[in-house]
C-alpha cells in the first residue's frame, strides 16, 4: 500500500460511522511511514514457502594440471550459491566439468 492509498483508506475510515478519529488516523499514518519496510520484509518472509537466494559468490580459475594437455590453462568458473530461509542456509557449489554441464556440491 503506498502513501496515497493509505491516506484514502484512513480518510474513508474517519468518515465512516463508528470508524476511527482523526488523531488515530494520524498515528496509524505515522506508524506506517516509520515501519513500512520492516512490515513488508516480515510479510515477505512469512509468505515465502521455498528457500531464497541469500548470497552468491563466483570466481574463474585456470587449470594448471590435467590428464590431457589440451585442458591445461582452460578457464573454469566456480559459483557458490547460498540458499535458505532466514536463520538457516545451505551452500551449493557448482563447477562446470564440460560446457553446458556442472558438478554441484551441497555443503
Amino acid at each position: 500500500m503506498d502513501f496515497n492509498q493509505l491516506e484514502a483508506f484512513l480518510t474513508a475510515q474517519t468518515k465512516k460511522q463508528g470508524g476511527i478519529t482523526s488523531d488515530q488516523a494520524a498515528v496509524i499514518s505515522k506508524f506506517w511511514k516509520s515501519h513500512k519496510a520492516k512490515i513488508r520484509e516480515s510479510l515477505m518472509n512469512q509468505s515465502r514457502w521455498d528457500s531464497g537466494l541469500r548470497g552468491l559468490s563466483w570466481r574463474v580459475d585456470g587449470k594448471s594440471q590435467s590428464r590431457h594437455s589440451a585442458q591445461i590453462h582452460t578457464p573454469v568458473a566456480i559459483m557458490e550459491l547460498e540458499i535458505g530461509k532466514s536463520g538457516q542456509a545451505d551452500a551449493l557449489t557448482a563447477e562446470p566439468n564440460r560446457p553446458g554441464r556442472a558438478i554441484i556440491f551441497i555443503q
